[in-house]
């Protein structure tokens, strides 16, 4: 399932976001590239040996943790530190997979949802959409500054070359309680559904078989 949550950071968050960022040294982009990924990676990132970086993550997590509909989707455990990336004319990235797991090798975490968070707004860059193959095919994804693109980690994907201005976004990944992506779907589905029944039909009996069997088939497939 690939869902697109618009205003996941606030404006005043943006902006301090690109603040900070515009202060960071940046590297190469394949430093934190897996093998086969490394070779069609052209971006920069903010250095990992920035400790200033982390007001940064920070403004990221708490984003996305507080926003409703992504906490649906996603269910997630545990969420990587973001990489804030930056993609100047003529950078790309090739189609990759994103590696399985992530971390020190003795904490590793399983990447279940990949997260794109757009800092820089639709008009200030060409080119660079995310393009996501799919079994249903391909979706192109460019979203205005703040908010938040959430796929399976498993597809294929790539960004496209920036052809005018400068791409900047976060990126990270989440393992899920739920790793089994038809899955998630299905309790986002309920999630919404059972929101839905509790505000218009609170003591309603299918508001009760509706919370119960969310509950249950959380119950059953989530990994804890």
């Amino acid at each position: 399932m690939i869902v697109c949550i618009p205003d996941v950071l606030t404006a005043e968050e943006v902006k301090k976001l690109r603040a900070e960022a515009a202060l960071l040294p940046f590297v190469p982009g394949t430093e934190t590239a897996g093998g086969r990924a490394r070779r069609v990676k052209n971006n920069e990132q903010v250095s990992q040996k920035a400790d200033e970086r982390k007001a940064l993550h920070e403004i990221v997590m708490m984003g996305l943790m507080r926003n409703k509909e992504f906490n649906r989707v996603a269910m997630p455990k545990r969420i990587r530190p973001p990489l804030i990336s930056r993609y100047r004319e003529g950078m790309a990235y090739g189609k990759h997979v994103d590696n399985a797991l992530m971390g020190p090798k003795m904490a590793r975490e399983r990447s279940d949802v990949s997260i794109t968070v757009f800092i820089s707004d639709v008009d200030e860059y060409d080119g660079g959409e995310l393009v996501i193959h799919g079994a249903f095919g391909i979706q192109e994804v460019k979203l205005p500054s703040g908010s938040v693109v959430a796929y399976p980690s498993s597809s294929l994907h790539e960004v496209v070359e920036v052809t005018r201005g400068e791409r900047l976004v976060a990126v990270t990944w989440a393992q899920s309680y739920v790793r089994d992506e038809r899955k998630r779907e299905i309790l986002a589905h309920l999630a919404q559904v059972n929101e839905k029944l509790n505000e218009a039909m609170p003591d309603a009996v299918e508001t009760d078989l509706a919370h119960h069997s969310y509950t249950n088939l959380l119950r059953m497939w989530a990994e804890t």
